[in-house]
This record gives structure tokens, sequence and C-alpha cells, in this order.
């Protein structure tokens, strides 16, 4: 192990699948400039490969558009039309690592996102949670991410004005995700 895997405790070097029940695509947007409102995805999947160098590990993952849920169904039926996702034409979005970076215990996964078509570069803010055994005797792996996008930089650019001033939607989305994932054994 390098000197940098000796900073992660129990640190196992693999290749992980996520675990969609224990795992969490969420979602906020500033709502009526008043509050936030939250959402997630039901439906995801990815993979994550830790090498021997935490810095060249790398992430691939895919959500299916058509799973938001935002606990209200006339809403999460506007954000999959073409007013929002244009979920008809655009039924995943994914994300793929390009870079994995590190600056002492601050970890910071960048890489590609494309939504509705549109591939922008982000930067997602990472805890590495843990590694450890489940009790069906198997390893996993946790991570939190945080990161802050412009829906209109990824073509989903709807405004709706208020009387007096101020939008519905916001334009800044924060993501947030919660990782647990699986080792694969050979």
């Amino acid at each position: 192990m390098t000197s940098t895997a000796v900073q992660i405790p129990g640190y196992v070097v693999g290749t992980w699948d996520v675990d969609p029940t224990h795992s969490t695509v969420g979602f906020s947007v500033r709502h009526m400039m008043v509050s936030k409102v939250r959402g997630y995805f039901r439906e995801f999947s990815g993979e994550i490969v830790t090498a021997e160098d935490p810095t060249r590990s790398s992430v691939t993952a895919r959500i299916d558009m058509d799973s938001i849920d935002t606990r209200q169904a006339q809403r999460d039926a506007h954000i999959r039309s073409a007013d929002f996702f244009d979920v008809a034409n655009h039924t995943e979005m994914t994300f793929r690592s390009t870079e994995v970076r590190t600056d002492g215990a601050d970890w910071t996964v960048v890489g590609d996102l494309t939504v509705k078509g549109i591939t922008r570069q982000v930067d997602l803010g990472l805890e590495v949670n843990g590694f450890g055994p489940d009790a069906y005797g198997g390893t996993r792996a946790g991570f939190s991410a945080r990161t802050e996008i412009s829906r209109k930089e990824f073509g989903v650019d709807i405004d709706l004005p208020m009387d007096g001033g101020g939008v519905v939607v916001g334009d800044k989305i924060t993501v947030e995700l919660e990782i647990e994932a699986v080792l694969r054994t050979a």
C-alpha cells in the first residue's frame, strides 16, 4: 500500500457494486424562494474500483430518471416532462469519474455527469466512511459525497417566475449521496 492508502483505516482494494437497498441518491432545491424540496431516485446502479493507490480509484454510475421521487406524484410527473428532465428522450443520468484527489483528509472525486445528453465536469466532495465485514461473510464499504450543480447548465432551464420576483424552482441543486457498496467475489 502507498502512504496515501495507510490514511484510510481498513482500506480494501477491489471492485465493488453499489447496494441500492442501503444507498441513497438524493437532492434538494430551493422552492418558492423560502424553503427546499428534497427528493431522491429509487433506481440506480454503480461500480466502484478501489485501486492500490486510492487516487487511481474510479466510479461509474447510472440513474434511472423515471425513478424520481419527491413525495408528490404531480410534481414528479412534471419533473419527468420535457419542461425538466424529458425522461421520454433521456432515460438515464450517468456519472463517470476522471480523477480522485486528496488533500490530507479531504477527498474529491472529479467526473463527467451527463443529464439530458449534456455532460459537465463536477467535483464531488467525498467522505470515506469505512470498510469492513458484513453479516453475510462479505465485505462492505461506505462513502458519502456531496456537490452543487446548476440545473440550467444541464439544459433544465425552465423558469417559473413568481409574482413579486423570484422563481418557483431555484437553479442550484445540492446532490447528496450515501453509498454502501459490496465487494465482488471472484
